[in-house]
């Protein structure tokens, strides 16, 4: 891969800093691109958007090298975000549909993918392999055009893992699941899970099993969690301090009451 790790890009001019996410900081747009600073993930990532861009997959940004103060320049996908807290407009159901076709698509195109790259490993437990995913579909990662998902970016968590994992995991942020305490909107989380379930494809085994596949992974993700934020530091200790580890263990405790009821939605 010395090519991709060779790949530069010149051109300047102003710079609009982007809404921050949990982990990253300092990034910014410069025209038509975005700059954002070079990780241990960076290449790893920029193998994987080659390949999308490859298979002509066009909802993920594309990789064009370094600058000349070293950050990743990406190109930027125009359309809109949602931001923290979701707004209304993103918790429509035609939107969830839309993109739960979009997730299929995008593993479909990232089927067949063996990166060469190293992608750092996953802490704890190391997810199955059966595609590299990208494993943080927020509203905040999401890109809209009229009404339609058709982007996704923010690929800092990207890792092998599985079509399921990553579904559920979008759907976990989107639906929302969580327990009702925790919600910020009126919303039929049964219902809206069918959707994004019929729209994304899941088999009947997959539904069958779900909720207490998404609570084991709730388990999982608290233990992730807590281990970033006591070791890492930064925007993972603020997140761990602020209280989403209790949230988390609602969350788990909630698929699991509600086991029968999801079943039962779902097929």
């Amino acid at each position: 891969m010395h090519q991709l790790r060779g790949r530069t890009y010149s051109g300047g001019g102003p710079e609009v800093e982007l809404p921050r996410g949990d982990v990253t900081e300092g990034v910014v747009r410069v025209g038509d691109t975005v700059r954002r600073p070079h990780q241990p993930q960076s290449w790893a990532v920029a193998e994987y958007l080659d390949h999308l861009e490859s298979v002509g997959f066009e909802g993920s940004p594309r990789f064009l090298g370094l600058d000349e103060q070293g950050r990743d320049v990406l190109t930027f996908l125009p359309g809109e975000v949602a931001g923290d807290p979701v707004p209304d407009w993103a918790m429509q159901d035609a939107l969830l549909a839309s993109l739960g076709g979009f997730v299929r698509r995008l593993h479909e195109a990232s089927a067949g993918f063996v990166p060469t790259e190293p992608f750092p490993p996953q802490s704890v437990e190391q997810d199955p392999f059966e595609l590299v995913a990208h494993l943080d579909i927020t509203p905040q990662n999401t890109v809209v055009r009229d009404g339609a998902v058709v982007g996704v970016v923010d690929f800092d968590l990207a890792s092998p893992s599985t079509r399921l994992i990553d579904s559920l995991n979008t759907a976990m942020h989107w639906v929302p699941l969580r327990h009702p305490d925790d919600l910020r909107h009126d919303v039929d989380q049964l219902a809206r899970l069918r959707v994004f379930a019929d729209a994304y494809g899941w088999t009947a085994e997959e539904r069958a099993g779900l909720a207490e596949f998404a609570a084991r992974r709730a388990d999982l993700s608290y233990r992730r969690m807590k281990l970033r934020g006591e070791t890492l530091g930064g925007g993972w200790a603020r997140m761990w301090s602020e209280g989403v580890g209790d949230v988390i263990a609602r969350r788990a405790a909630w698929l699991r009451a509600q086991s029968a009821a999801i079943g039962k939605a779902l097929v």
